[in-house]
This record gives structure tokens, sequence and C-alpha cells, in this order.
């Protein structure tokens, strides 16, 4: 992959792409610190952490139709969501904003008669309207639960919008605004004869609806639905593509289809055994999620739901949002930031006094140290004192690890390595069959919990992807484990962290299945910081956050994810100047002449 610029997309010119390039090292540390000199660059970023552009444009035309000056909006794809947040505002925000805070719910239009295409698709949208102060609190939710909508449900809906095909259906306003507020959105949303087109300026009563003209009051707009509608998903879309394409994604992660059959080969399918050792698990055990933080935001809401309000623990160094989730969501948790030994005996040590939690959160491996939690101790201590397992096997892969066997539940986030193409976001709980809180968790997911967020678009998009998963994950494998045996022998390198040299590698190799590799993910940690940096800067591979692309990308990424608690991350022995590397496709050939050149470009670097 040609060195791409700073701000630019990764993969470049991909409108949906989940990584942006922060080409030196300085590029990231000015990220972190809000300068303009990067951040007005930025086309795109993660998803979660930057709000993309069809979405905040989207944002935007909702709070100027809903909102009032100086107001913000936020949208979802269900009202459900968008209460949740709403909630989660409410309790961190003062009781002058918290009275300012209200939703709008949208809804297709059925007095004009939608396409039956758009009929089937019955989008909708719910956004939460906020004064621009607290914004930063909306963020918050935002980011920790991926909860939002995708940027293809936006930009989709957003047109939508704009042809007039959403009603709004359910606005919830505050005491303060149930006289009449102006709508300043653009005017064809209007009713022709609504209060809004009257000479006052535009504005309606508390409860009114902001609507478009019927197709038979605007043969112009109708005409522009058609037309949209055609370009977006063609003439002859049968939406039943999208049931299978869901159902083939389930059965890749469920073990009964091949990592490259075609979604319509259903015979393979079901002649496939089960990988997972889990005969009874069956593709309705995997639910679909927009993003792998939503999957792990409702694994939670599932187990507080189904065993009760307790804390739960964290173990092993945190995903930066998933402690969040455990933190605020709930009555809380403790944190074992090491995944150690030691910490385990603590753990029993508790457990035996009589403390009592409601799941333990861990990563198979931990990310950016690759350690390995002992998964049969904490299974053995889990079945004596009755708290659940949830395991992230994100960075292990279902291609390479078995961890559903000592899980109750196991997540996993589908944009990384089961899609590779950094085009589409997309995350996965599956419970486990065996465990003793089946049952429960399964009534409460489809009475209460699950819902179907997960746009048709994405979904189409992750099934193409994810067919050659399997031979991807091999190769990239051995790629890995070339890279790792350049950066051993490099003298500037203090430390490379990866599951096959890790201390813990037993604990992988009781997971990792008779074909599995090591993984595609490693880190560094040189003998001296300059040497990271100059290394970072002469490495020309994409560089940016995320992991799991087909291609190599590198990050800083303890000053991505922790760069405001460095030293409360170093506790934990985790290094702020740790370059992590996710190995990709590319010849390895090719692949260790770039490593060597960056390595001989920190070796030229004289430490003073």
């Amino acid at each position: 992959m040609p060195i791409i610029s700073l701000g630019e997309s990764i993969p470049p010119d991909t409108a949906h792409a989940v990584s942006v390039s922060l080409p030196t090292w300085q590029s990231n540390v000015s990220y972190e610190e809000g300068e303009d000199w990067v951040l007005s660059r930025m086309v795109t970023g993660y998803p979660r952490f930057f709000i993309h552009k069809s979405i905040d444009a989207f944002a935007r035309d909702f709070a100027a139709a809903y909102g009032q000056p100086g107001q913000r909006a936020m949208l979802f794809p269900t009202a459900g969501a968008a209460r949740r947040c709403l909630e989660f505002m409410r309790q961190r925000v003062s009781q002058q904003i918290s009275s300012q805070l209200f939703v709008i719910d949208l809804a297709l239009d059925a007095s004009k008669d939608p396409s039956p295409l758009l009929k089937q698709l019955s989008p909708t949208i719910s956004g939460i309207i906020f004064p621009q102060e607290s914004f930063s609190v909306a963020k918050q939710y935002w980011q920790h639960t991926g909860d939002g909508i995708s940027s293809r449900r936006a930009e989709f809906s957003h047109e939508l919008f704009k042809l007039g095909q959403f009603i709004a259906i359910g606005e919830q306003q505050p005491h303060c605004l149930v006289a009449e507020k102006p709508i300043r959105g653009p005017k064809r949303y209007l009713r022709a004869n609504s209060a809004s087109t009257a000479s006052n300026g535009g504005v309606h009563s508390a409860g009114s609806e902001a609507k478009a003209l019927s197709p038979s009051e605007n043969p112009d707009e109708a005409r522009e639905s058609s037309h949209f509608l055609e370009e977006r998903f063609g003439r002859n879309l049968d939406l039943t593509q999208v049931a299978r394409a869901k159902s083939a994604i389930c059965r890749r992660i469920a073990g009964s289809l091949a990592g490259d059959a075609d979604m319509n080969d259903e015979t393979k399918a079901h002649a496939e055994a089960n990988s997972r050792g889990i005969e009874s698990l069956d593709e309705a055990d995997v639910l679909l999620y927009p993003s792998g933080m939503n999957a792990i935001f409702n694994a939670h809401r599932a187990l507080l739901a189904a065993l009760g309000s307790s804390k739960s623990i964290n173990f092993g160094f945190p995903y930066v949002d998933t402690l969040k989730i455990l933190e605020k969501f709930g009555p809380g948790c403790i944190l074992y930031g090491n995944a150690s030994p030691d910490e385990l005996d603590d753990l029993e040590r508790l457990l035996k006094d009589g403390q009592r939690f409601l799941a333990l959160f861990c990563e198979f491996p931990g990310n950016p140290l690759l350690t390995c939690p002992d998964l049969k101790r904490i299974r053995k201590l889990a079945d004596e004192f009755s708290f659940a397992v949830v395991i992230d096997e994100t960075i292990g892969t279902f291609a390479n690890v078995n961890v559903l066997q000592y899980a109750d539940i196991v997540v996993s986030s589908l944009t990384k390595i089961f899609s590779g193409d950094s085009n589409v976001m997309g995350g996965c709980t599956v419970l486990n069959p065996e465990s003793k809180y089946y049952g429960l968790l399964k009534k409460v997911m489809e009475d209460r919990i699950y819902e179907n967020t997960y746009w048709t678009e994405d979904i189409l998009f992750m099934e193409r992807n994810s067919r050659d998963f399997s031979n991807r994950v091999r190769r990239i494998n051995a790629n890995a484990e070339a890279i790792c045996g350049i950066l051993r022998a490099d003298p500037l390198v203090k430390n490379v962290y990866y599951p096959k040299y890790n201390p813990s590698r037993p604990n992988y190799e009781a997971c990792r299945l008779p074909d599995g590799g090591y993984g595609g993910l490693l880190s560094i940690v040189f003998t001296h910081a300059q040497h990271a940096q100059v290394f970072y800067n002469n490495l020309e591979t994409a560089k940016g956050p995320s992991l799991g692309s087909n291609f190599t990308l590198c990050s800083p990424y303890v000053l991505l994810a922790h760069y405001q608690e460095l030293p409360w991350a170093a506790q934990f022995g985790v290094d702020a100047n740790l370059v992590r590397v996710s190995v990709g496709l590319e010849e390895t050939e090719e692949l260790q002449l770039l490593f060597r050149k960056a390595l001989a470009a920190a070796q030229a670097v004289s430490i003073v």
C-alpha cells in the first residue's frame, strides 16, 4: 500500500473506511492534543471516536429541523437506544440542561405510499436533542456503547429525510418547550398548509409533525425518491439476500460453514462439522450487532437483566470502552490489569470470603500486550462461585482459537480480521448452549435486549468480505511470525509481545485449534523512546487506528487509547512508546524488507 497522506482514509478513497492515516509519531500526539493542523485534515476517523461526516451532516439537519439555536442532535437506529442515551445524559448533566433534553422518533410516512423496497427496509431514526455544552456527555454514550447509527445508514436515511419520506411519530419535548418552537429545516420538509409556512416565521406547536409534501402533492420528490432507491440498491434487489447473508455470517461464526464458502452454498453449509466442539451450537445462538463494542454493551445489559445487579470483573489490561461500560452502566467493576496467576489468587480469596460478582470480562489475547488469561482456572472459579464468563476473542479470532468451551458468552468485533477490508463495522455475541445461564440469557435477549440494528448494507458488505476469512487468517499468521523473527533479533528491540513468545503461551495453547496459529497482532517496545518514534516514522505501511486489516497497519496504540492516563497504563507494564502492528496479507519478503528498512533508520539514530 502506498504511503497515505495525513488525515486520509485507510483504505484510501473509501467512503466508509474504519481507519485514518496518522503517518508520523507527532501527528498522533497532536491528534490527541486536538491540534488543528491534524484535525483539519481528517476526512474520517475510527468510528465511535470520530463521528463520520455523513452522520454529522444528518445530525445537523435533524437538529435544525427539530431543535433550537445552540442545540445539537445525536442519532440512533431505534427509540430504545435514543432513550438509553437520554437516561445516561440525565444522570450526568445539571437539572437545567436535563430539562432541555428530548427525543424525536422518525418512521416512514405511510401516507405517502412508499415503494415496496422502502416498506421492506422500514428504516427508523431516533435523535436526542441537547444543548451544545452537553455534547461531550452524549459523545461518551456514543463511544462507549456503539449504539449510534452507522455511516451507511446515515447516508441512506438522510436522503430519505431530505426527500420528506420520514414523519415524526413520538416527539418528547422538554417542559420548557411545550409552547411553539421554530423549525429551521429546509422548507420542503414541511407541509404546504402547516403553521410553519405562515408569516410568523415558521413555527409549529409542540407535538406537531414536520412532514414533506406527499408524492401526489410533489411528484418531483416522488421521482427523486424512486431514483435514489434505484441508485442505492439497484432496481431488482431482493431483500431475502440480506437474510441469507446474515445467516451465512452466523454460520461462519458458529463454525458450521467453511470460511471461504459462498453464502448460497446451503448444502455445504449444513454438511460442515461444528468446529467449535459444541454440537448443540446453532446459528441462532449468534447475534449480530453494528459494532464489537455494541456486542459487549448488550452482553453486559443481558447479564444484568438475567442475573441481577452485581459488580463485574475486568480481568486483564482493559480495552478502554469495555472498562467504561462496566464502570458506568451498572454497579461497577473491579480491575485486575495484569491477568496474572497472582491476581487469580486474589480473586479466589475474595470469592471464598463471600464476595459475589455478575461476570468476568476478559480478552483472549489481551490488547496490546497479547497476554492470555488462564481460562481453565477462570472457568473453574466461575462454576464454583456462580458468575458468568464473557470472552472477547477479537484478537485470537475464531479461526485460531476455541474459547467458547470456557465462556458463557463470546463477543467479537467483526470489524477487524473477520471483515479484513476495513470498510464496514460489525460485532457479534455467541451464547454457549451448554452454559447454565443459556436459557435465562436466551430469553432475556429475545424478550428485552436484542434489537435488530445491523443495517442492511453493512450486512451485505460484511458477508462478502468474510467469505475467505479462514484463508486470510492462515496467511496473516505466517506473516506475523516472520516479522516477529526479524524484530526479536534486533538489538534495539527490548520486547516483542506475541502469543507464541509470551510467558502466558500455555494458556493460549490450551485454546489453539489444531490448525490455528498465533494471530496477526504484535507489539514492540524499543530500548529507547526515540528509536520507537524513528521506526514508526520510517515504516512504509499504513499507519492509523484499528487492527485486523488485510494490509499491515501500525499505530502507537497506547498514545491513542490512553493518552490522558499514561502513568496509569504504565502500572500494568504498558509502555507509552509501544508500537502495535497488525500484520496483513502482503508478500512476506516485501513485508520483511519494510521492517528491516525502518529498523535500519532507527539504528542510525544516536541516543544522547
